[in-house]
């Protein structure tokens, strides 16, 4: 299982924290220290689409008129932090996000 994120997201603590006490051994990767693969991007845009980016967060807000315009995948490549976490990968696929439903299927 991997939980793909930033280190300062409180969301991720959260989800790493739950899936640890759940019995899971979750592998922290870091968006922003360790940028995804081209691979990783095309995967998570072709299974979310444009809901792999946060357009709530503070980076989208601050973002380039050019950055918003473009593709989510070339969001992602220009700026990591822009991606909606966790997403977590396991034997089941890709999920995004740590609400209820998440949450249900991992705990």
């Amino acid at each position: 299982m991997i939980l793909y994120g930033i280190s300062t997201c409180d969301t991720c603590k959260k989800a790493l924290k739950a899936l640890e006490a759940a019995g899971h051994s979750p592998q922290f990767h870091d968006v922003r220290a360790n940028p995804l693969s081209e691979a990783e991007i095309l995967e998570f845009v072709t299974d979310f689409g444009g809901a792999i980016i946060n357009q709530k967060s503070t980076t989208w807000r601050g973002a380039s008129d050019w950055l918003k315009a473009s593709e989510p995948d070339e969001q992602l490549k220009q700026q990591p932090t822009l991606m909606k976490r966790p997403v977590i990968r396991s034997d089941q696929g890709l999920t995004l996000g740590w609400d209820e439903a998440v949450q249900a299927k991992y705990l």
